[in-house]
């Protein structure tokens, strides 16, 4: 499976939940809220907490504790990324992440058209033996440049799999349509100028 930059219609993945996760990579350091660094989707506020490499991660005012999120959304920008083609490319690295670290539900391509760049959709969910997390990663040109917005959802517990598969019919369809449809995106320039983490 692979995404390509497209002119043709929007593909559909889908994979079962049941298999064995691999676990997932990364550590959060932790930093004080900053209030002028606020998002919102969909009526929730997101507060900026961590940002380098590119990479920035915002959860709601409640989940401070990075090591314990709930709802995330991060936005990774990727400063090279100027075309189409390239941000394809993207959206493959990302699926095979993915593909790695848990199981795609779906992946969706929508063509280019005279207004817009294509854009790219990648649905899975990941997890550990302690966790599981539903992850939606828009891949989209924005300001010019190639960037991956995720919205992400953690269920913890080591018979989190009930719990997410709910999650999911009560809330993976509205995600997924605000995600595709969110026009507030900071720009590039303002995600530049967060304070950067050790």
């Amino acid at each position: 499976m692979s995404i390509r930059c497209p002119d043709t219609n929007r593909r559909y993945v889908l994979a079962a939940l049941g298999a064995a996760l691999m676990p997932m990579s990364g550590a959060w350091a932790q930093r004080p809220a900053d209030v002028s660094s606020t998002i919102s989707f969909r009526g929730t506020s997101f507060i900026h907490r961590w940002s380098k490499d590119g990479q920035h991660e915002f959860t709601p005012a409640d989940s401070a504790d990075l090591a314990n999120w709930r709802d995330m959304l991060t936005l990774n920008v990727h400063g090279t990324v100027v075309r189409g083609e390239q941000l394809a490319d993207v959206a493959n690295k990302v699926l095979a992440n993915y593909q790695r670290a848990g199981k795609v539900l779906q992946t969706r391509s929508t063509p280019r058209t005279a207004e817009r760049p294509a854009e790219h959709l990648i649905v899975a969910v990941l997890g550990t033996p302690d966790l599981l997390e539903a992850a939606f990663a828009r891949c989209l040109m924005h300001d010019g440049t190639g960037i991956v917005a995720v919205v992400s959802h953690r269920v913890y517990g080591k018979a989190a799999g009930p719990q997410m598969s709910e999650w999911l019919r009560g809330n993976g369809p509205q995600v997924e349509q605000a995600l595709m449809a969110w026009g507030a995106m900071p720009s590039i320039a303002s995600l530049g100028r967060l304070p950067k983490s050790a």
